[in-house]
């Protein structure tokens, strides 16, 4: 090999005297210019690490951003918000005199109240992979369900397979209280949906490694398996939990009877004041409700809530549906009476914020069906009021 050779960058042939340093290996050069283009060119396929994960989150910040999407719940938000914050502060943490538990998120609502759509919104701020299972497809290993591996695989989905977003992504357990135990008194047949998913879920929540399919679906012994460690997945689980404010109310107000019990006001059935034993006693294993220390408690929606998500809050259900009629260039208004109107009838359904959108579609149907006539009839504008919300028809034509 030639000394001249040592004298140029075997990259972009510059000799040394014209760049300011050439590192020479093994029969080969390269200047310092060349360096920092493959630096570039290297930062450049790397993304830039999320402020939300690496940086120090705020609170108050992540509360803002919830007000964005979600009506009302606020001490659910607060509660919500500062869980979120200490769990990313545990896994930031490179302290080795002081070790952090894990704070799962056990949230207590009835349905419609937004329990999804808070953990959905956390993910969205927080730009992690976000995935959800319901409680009631889930059974213990060997039957027919889904197992709590699965939780996992969905995760892993939801991250394009990258393991390490995975293993600090947020999953959401609908229905939890739907997997309750079926009674204090033993069985000939196993509680394999119920109790024993309670005793399957504890060391996937707490955090342990297991091998999952990274397709999906139930594992195969010939098939590729991608192990990821649980640790720093946060939880959150959400459910109903019908009768449990019952069970509140008994143990506050005891077995007191006659003229002289005081008298307990409707509040003291409120979910924001269970216990660890209200939960025990519903159906939850003491070991399972020992995971999730952190506890948001949602109420139900009044009617200025219920308008409020109609038109309100970002993506709301009027301006979906007010798109929906201009592509066929028809206005659609409401009238505040309807709007009253249909906040009324959920109420009474009790079916929460989802069934706002149930209402909606009941309401509009007949309108959606003929939107291509009113066109063609040259109609631009439709106009719901209460009679309509009461009595949905479509606007006659001639």
């Amino acid at each position: 090999m030639s000394q001249e050779t040592f004298n140029h960058c075997n990259f972009c042939g510059k000799h040394k005297d014209t760049v300011k340093k050439l590192i020479v290996g093994d029969h080969v050069g390269i200047c310092n210019e060349c360096v920092d283009l493959c630096q570039e060119l290297l930062s450049g396929d790397t993304p830039e690490p999320k402020v939300t994960i690496e940086h120090r989150l705020d609170p108050v910040e992540i509360r803002q951003f919830l007000d964005q999407y979600v009506i009302g719940q606020d001490q659910a938000k607060v509660m919500l918000s500062v869980a979120i914050v200490n769990h990313y502060k545990r896994i930031n943490n490179s302290s080795k005199d002081i070790e952090i538990e894990k704070s799962n998120v056990l949230m207590l609502g009835p349905t419609g109240s937004g329990k999804t759509l808070l953990a959905r919104t956390v993910a969205r701020y927080l730009d992690v992979p976000f995935a959800i299972a319901d409680a009631t497809s889930i059974t213990e290993a060997g039957y027919v369900g889904d197992d709590v591996e699965t939780l996992i695989s969905r995760l892993l989905i939801a991250a394009n397979g990258d393991v390490g977003k995975t293993q600090r992504g947020i999953i959401f357990i609908d229905e939890i209280d739907k997997i309750a135990r079926k009674g204090e008194s033993s069985s000939i047949t196993r509680d394999v949906s119920g109790e024993g998913v309670q005793q399957a879920l504890l060391k996937i929540v707490e955090g342990t490694s297991c091998r999952v399919p990274p397709t999906g679906g139930r594992k195969n012994p010939n098939a590729e398996m991608t192990e990821i460690n649980t640790h720093n997945i946060l939880f959150i689980a959400g459910g109903a939990f019908v009768g449990l404010d019952s069970i509140v109310k008994n143990r506050i107000q005891g077995t007191a009877m006659g003229f002289s019990a005081e008298l307990i006001s409707k509040d003291v059935s409120s979910l924001s004041q269970v216990a660890p034993d209200d939960l025990m006693k519903f159906g939850m294993i003491p070991e399972f409700v020992g995971r999730f220390p952190s506890w948001v408690t949602l109420e139900d929606l009044d009617e200025e809530q219920l308008i409020a998500i109609l038109t309100d809050v970002k993506h709301n259900y009027i301006s979906q549906y007010t798109w929906l009629f201009a592509q066929d260039q028809v206005e659609l208004t409401f009238t505040p009476d309807s709007l009253k109107e249909i906040a009324r009838r959920t109420r009474v359904n009790k079916t929460g914020a989802r069934g706002l959108h149930s209402e909606l579609e009941r309401i509009l149907l007949p309108h959606m069906y003929n939107l291509k006539r009113y066109q063609d009839q040259g109609i631009k504008s439709i106009e719901i009021d209460t009679s309509q919300v009461n009595n949905p028809t479509a606007k006659e034509i001639a």
